[in-house]
């Protein structure tokens, strides 16, 4: 990797050469971002189908090759492509759950999270070499255990004791002005959502119904709201409705075109920025042999939700030492039901593993407080809100003055990009960007996903980003100041709609696309490429069984797989037999997205 005090670097992977193979779908967002980080990318010669292989050599670590399958878990007939992978891991009953059945998202989902996943193996792989462990030369993971992974909240909360809070039932937003324009609206808290409805003259029994179902709609992946306020927003124009959300401190977001975004300039989704002045040599601990990549490491993290506290998850998979930042009382979510043992099961399914302290950083004392822990550690990492952690002297010009070598990671909405950004949350992200109407074939209308798609794809995009600053310091020998966003996430998600955009194409698929069919007992997806023709059969399916029509397919020479509709038989299903552990609170835990050998 060169040593640690080479001056000018920029990229965490200049010098080292990276060379691709496999289906596009697979290695195109991986190849996006390690071109990004500065390696010199080739591709193999007709290397564009089957199972990715991305190989890193450099004048250092020796080789290093990460294998992304779409099965790895799954049966290599039930995991063939993207279609057949949402279907098989829940996916699509997840996304679905708005409609009542299930749907396959029109974006490459699966496909993305482990190309992001990819990346991040090698860059942990090249971290260990780097610092002195003997390390693993290969790392594999897989499409289904990347979908695995975005669904372990939901897949834990359908394996808890406990039923949810608000009993799950179809609907949910966007709304509807009564121009025509359909928006997403955002409130975190109760007061300026009444405030709201109530500027538009809803009932007030529809806005006090409305609002649980409204909270837990991250949680559950649906929102059953009273249909009196969805007529209540369809009275009145959106320039009304814009009012309202100012009167109220609510916010709203109309939901945007893919077309609209082609003339927005594009980055990558993270920026490293070294800390000037020389170098400080590293550590001199090297790793010892068969450890995990960040043994040794200290991860503190102040987050909030899903992003931070995923991408600091991901970090304590690849054996950092998580230290969790909790206001006093702890952290409220962990009360969030379902719970198992006590414990909030979604919440375990994020910070598992992880110390906590309790510290407020609102205070003078506990900012001093912070300031000492990050003092001995290795990365710091926060998704506040911009300008927070300035405002508490915990920013990063504060926290590198008293730790030169720290890694500071800033997982935020925007990244400072759009002026004119809504609040930065998933669904209002996902309007802004056009994610709504990427995710939805063209027959149906656009509406972002109540799956969080944007805040679990920026947790591994923000996991990457700390991966490649932590590299990056072992090559400069200096601390980085890393920030990852949503807004990155969404565009690495849109990024092939985006480019039939630009091409005049148009930028959706096609009526249809992804779409399960009907049998006896339940549903079956075909895979993309055998979708026409099972389509075709739709008739004599619907008189199968899941698992005859399965077979009457694959018979005629058709890749299909039964649709998995309920996440509390997950760990029964043979096709993923032994493959879900339960935690010390009985709680259910999916695989680790990795495998190093």
């Amino acid at each position: 990797m060169g040593s640690p005090t080479v001056i000018g670097t920029t990229g965490p992977l200049e010098e080292v050469d990276v060379r691709v193979a496999g289906s596009a779908a697979l290695t195109a967002p991986a190849l996006a971002h390690l071109r990004a980080l500065g390696a010199r990318v080739a591709e193999a010669p007709g290397g564009r189908t089957g199972p990715a292989h991305v190989a890193a050599s450099g004048p250092g670590p020796g080789e290093i090759t990460a294998h992304t399958a779409w099965a790895d878990v799954l049966p290599d007939a039930d995991a063939s492509d993207e279609a057949t992978v949402q279907a098989a891991t829940g996916m699509m009953h997840v996304h679905g759950r708005r409609d009542a059945a299930p749907r396959g998202l029109a974006v490459d989902y699966a496909a993305t999270c482990a190309a992001v996943l990819t990346v991040q193996g090698l860059l942990a792989g090249l971290l260990g070499r780097a610092r002195g462990g003997g390390g693993t030369g290969e790392v594999a993971t897989g499409a289904d255990r990347a979908a695995l992974l975005t669904l372990s909240q939901y897949a834990a909360a359908a394996n808890a004791p406990e039923a949810e809070a608000v009993p799950p039932a179809p609907g949910g937003p966007p709304f509807t002005a009564s121009c025509g324009t359909r928006f997403e609206l955002e409130a975190l808290d109760p007061g300026p959502w009444a405030r709201f409805w109530r500027e538009l003259g809803a009932p007030e029994e529809a806005i006090r119904t409305g609002w649980p179902a409204f909270q837990f709609r991250y949680a559950t992946a649906c929102a059953p709201l009273p249909e009196a306020l969805h007529r209540a927003a369809g009275a009145v124009s959106w320039a009304r409705i814009r009012q309202a959300a100012a009167a109220s401190g609510a916010e709203v977001c109309a939901l945007h075109a893919l077309s609209g975004r082609v003339t927005e300039a594009a980055a990558a989704p993270w920026t490293l920025t070294p800390y000037a002045g020389a170098g400080a040599p590293p550590a001199p601990d090297p790793l010892p042999a068969g450890a995990l990549p960040l043994q040794g490491l200290t991860v503190l993290e102040a987050g909030r939700r899903i992003q931070a506290p995923l991408a600091a998850h991901l970090l304590g998979l690849l054996g950092a030492d998580v230290v969790r930042i909790e206001p006093p009382g702890g952290d409220p979510l962990r009360g969030m039901p379902p719970c198992a043992s006590g414990v909030s099961a979604r919440w375990l399914a994020l910070n598992r593993g992880k110390r906590s302290v309790e510290i407020d950083i609102k205070s003078p004392t506990g900012q001093g407080e912070l300031r000492e822990l990050a003092a001995g550690a290795d990365v710091f990492l926060h998704n506040w809100a911009p300008g927070k952690a300035e405002q508490f002297g915990l920013g990063a010009d504060a926290l590198g003055a008293v730790n030169p070598r720290l890694v500071y990671a800033y997982t935020s909405g925007w990244a400072g990009r759009l002026p004119d950004a809504p609040m930065g949350t998933d669904f209002m992200v996902q309007a802004r960007t056009g994610v709504g109407e990427a995710a939805r074939p063209a027959d149906e209308p656009p509406a972002p996903s109540l799956m969080t798609l944007i805040d679990v794809l920026g947790g591994l995009i923000g996991a990457e980003a700390v991966l490649a600053g932590l590299l990056l310091r072992e090559r400069t020998g200096r601390g980085v100041q890393v920030e990852s966003s949503l807004l990155g996430a969404a565009e690495t998600l849109t990024a092939p709609a985006l480019r039939r955009a630009a091409a005049g194409r148009d930028p959706r698929r096609p009526a249809g696309f992804r779409r399960p069919l009907r049998t006896a007992d339940g549903w079956l997806a075909p895979a993309d490429g055998s979708a026409d023709a099972a389509r075709a059969l739709s008739a004599r399916l619907r008189e199968l069984t899941s698992d005859r029509a399965v077979a009457a397919l694959r018979a005629r020479g058709l890749a299909a797989t039964v649709v998995t509709t309920d996440l509390g038989a997950l760990p029964a299903d043979p096709r993923l037999a032994g493959v879900f552990t339960r935690d010390a609170h009985a709680s259910l835990v999916v695989p680790s997205p990795w495998r190093f050998a």
